[in-house]
């Protein structure tokens, strides 16, 4: 394969620049020690993020967004492993349909979805619950989910689980020890998109949170909707440290190749 010359080069890292340089502003503008949204010219200050962790709304949002993430992707990737299997290894009526039903959140706009999802709480006397809120984020984290363990399971070759089969193994076991192992890739993959969406979702959170399960995102919204100091920045340039560190850590421990692509 030829090497990319110089101007293709350019070109991406144009590119690359200007999808990281909001980032980049948002962090640098987080150490200001100004009242202000202010570049800092002459000292940096933590102040800001001290304010962050000495604001209680914060502190509670975070820890219901954290929850809630990790709840909702683990039960979409449960919901989401099964419907893959079933879906590219079986033929029966209704398939198309089944596959379309799991998909279809990430074409509906998030604000439909959350009139819809209100008007479904209120009638079953479900708002305000922190469980019916997981199983919001469950429906329109799901579709992350399951593209991904789709496309571990295309190209999965089945002879091991043949053999394993006709060598005694049960099915529970030849799932456990064979198929699981060899779509772990896309599993965790499709969790951690899962996580990454729940996490940051607010367009329809707006709608299903009550006063006691507000989330980040959505507090970052009704505080940035009545003040504008940096404070807002330092929130966000904590979130890209711990996203960043998270994603540290998942290539030291697994590997962002075998997570995203999918590499042995």
């Amino acid at each position: 394969m030829r090497s990319n010359g110089p101007i293709a080069l350019a070109f991406n890292a144009l590119v690359i620049a200007f999808m990281l340089a909001p980032l980049l502003v948002v962090c640098v503008v987080a150490f200001t020690p100004e009242n202000t949204l202010t570049i800092p010219t002459t000292e940096f200050s933590l102040r800001w993020f001290r304010a962050v962790f000495e604001h209680p709304d914060f502190v509670s949002s975070f820890w219901n967004s954290l929850w809630l993430a990790l709840a909702s992707a683990t039960l979409s990737t449960a919901l989401a492993v099964p419907a893959a299997i079933a879906i590219t290894r079986y033929s029966f009526v209704g398939r198309d349909t089944l596959n379309a039903l799991f998909l279809s959140p990430l074409i509906i706009p998030h604000l439909v979805l959350g009139v819809a999802m209100l008007r479904m709480f209120a009638l079953v006397g479900g708002t305000g619950s922190f469980g019916w809120l997981v199983l919001a984020h469950t429906v329109i984290v799901t579709p992350y989910a399951l593209r991904l363990v789709l496309a571990a399971l295309a190209g999965f070759d089945r002879s091991a689980e043949r053999a394993a089969l006709s060598l005694g193994a049960s099915q529970a076991t030849v799932f456990r020890r064979i198929t699981l192992p060899m779509i772990l890739p896309g599993v965790t993959g499709g969790w951690l998109l899962a996580f990454i969406n729940s996490f940051d979702e607010v367009t329809m959170s707006i709608f299903v949170t009550s006063p006691s399960t507000v989330t980040l995102p959505v507090r970052m919204y009704m505080y940035a909707t009545e003040s504008i100091d940096p404070l807002m920045a330092a929130v966000s340039a904590l979130m890209v440290f711990v996203t960043a560190a998270a994603m540290l850590l998942l290539d030291r421990i697994y590997g962002l190749d075998r997570v995203l692509v999918g590499k042995a």
